[in-house]
């Protein structure tokens, strides 16, 4: 089966999201999955435009993405171009060509990408390097390095895609694995769940089997302990709580959060108070209001509120 950048990106963010896919399985609508991709599509749209200022008619590359006709013509910028080598295929948003001062071929071909978050993950840098994979074993010219451009200020951030290239490599031996596989894998609900089109039918299913990714603030590592000791169910793990006696006079009394009380709480159904709650002075009240995109780190106001009212 050939591996898109589609089952590519969907294998980084969850590999059962990119075996759902894999196999054809539609999901619902997401309006958050729904409002990501048409930030995307918006900024793609935008900076393909920005990226064709200035450019000749003749200088872009309007052909079949082939070695030898990618090799032809004085073009300089190809958009939205599809490459194909072997079983992989990804979809490039911008290719730039660096022509060589001297007389020859071109020294470069630089992929380009655009993101519209302000900060990048590292998956971001990784589905470049995808991009620069394909395309290297297309045309049979490594590429070196490629660009990510983004967020509101259209920042451009030069990759190492040279670099990353063995990790790309890993990962797709990884997908073809898993691709070739009759069965799923193991069910885990992390936070990119949110943000996902198979998110309805994974939640209940996790619930139909208990599983321990239910309780969200337990790691992979964890879940992967507990599992080796047989608890594989959050009723299970419920069983594992023991409360803690706390010193008498303890300097700086710690308030963990214990996983095994909270599917305790699930279990039984009931809400358990850890510690005892203070209640603050009436006087006070403290307002808290919070805007702006979630990677902007921009917070709008917080205010206290006394016998004088205070806004800070």
């Amino acid at each position: 089966m050939r591996i898109t950048a589609h089952l590519f990106e969907a294998f980084l963010k969850c590999p059962t999201k990119c075996y759902l896919r894999s196999v054809g399985e539609t999901g619902t609508d997401n309006p958050y999955d729904t409002w990501i991709r048409a930030q995307n599509e918006n900024y793609l749209t935008d900076g393909i435009k920005r990226l064709s200022e200035g450019v000749e008619p003749d200088e872009f590359f309007g052909g079949p993405a082939r070695q030898e006709n990618l090799e032809r013509g004085k073009w300089r910028l190809a958009v939205n171009l599809k490459v194909h080598a072997q079983n992989l295929e990804s979809s490039i948003h911008a290719l730039e060509r660096v022509f060589s001062e001297r007389q020859g071929p071109p020294t470069e071909f630089i992929p380009i990408r655009f993101i519209f978050t302000n900060q990048l993950t590292r998956q971001n840098k990784v589905m470049l390097a995808f991009d620069a994979l394909v395309l290297s074993e297309m045309t049979a010219r490594e590429i070196g390095f490629g660009k990510i451009i983004h967020g509101g200020g259209h920042a451009i951030l030069k990759v190492k895609t040279s670099v990353l290239a063995g990790e790309v490599r890993r990962l797709i031996r990884q997908i073809t694995a898993l691709i070739s596989n009759n069965s799923p894998p193991d069910l885990i609900l992390d936070h990119q769940c949110a943000e996902c089109e198979f998110q309805s039918g994974c939640r209940k299913k996790a619930i139909e089997e208990d599983d321990l990714s239910l309780l969200s603030a337990m790691s992979a590592k964890e879940r992967d302990r507990y599992r080796s000791k047989g608890i594989f169910t959050v009723n299970h793990f419920s069983y594992t709580f023991r409360p803690r006696r706390t010193p008498k006079r303890p300097k700086n009394p710690a308030k963990p959060h214990y996983l095994a009380l909270q599917a305790l709480a699930i279990r039984e159904n009931t809400i358990y108070l850890h510690g005892n709650p203070q209640i603050p002075d009436s006087k006070f009240k403290v307002y808290l209001d919070i805007e702006g995109l979630p990677d902007s780190d921009f917070y709008y106001l917080i205010g206290i509120l006394g016998r004088d009212p205070l806004i800070y």
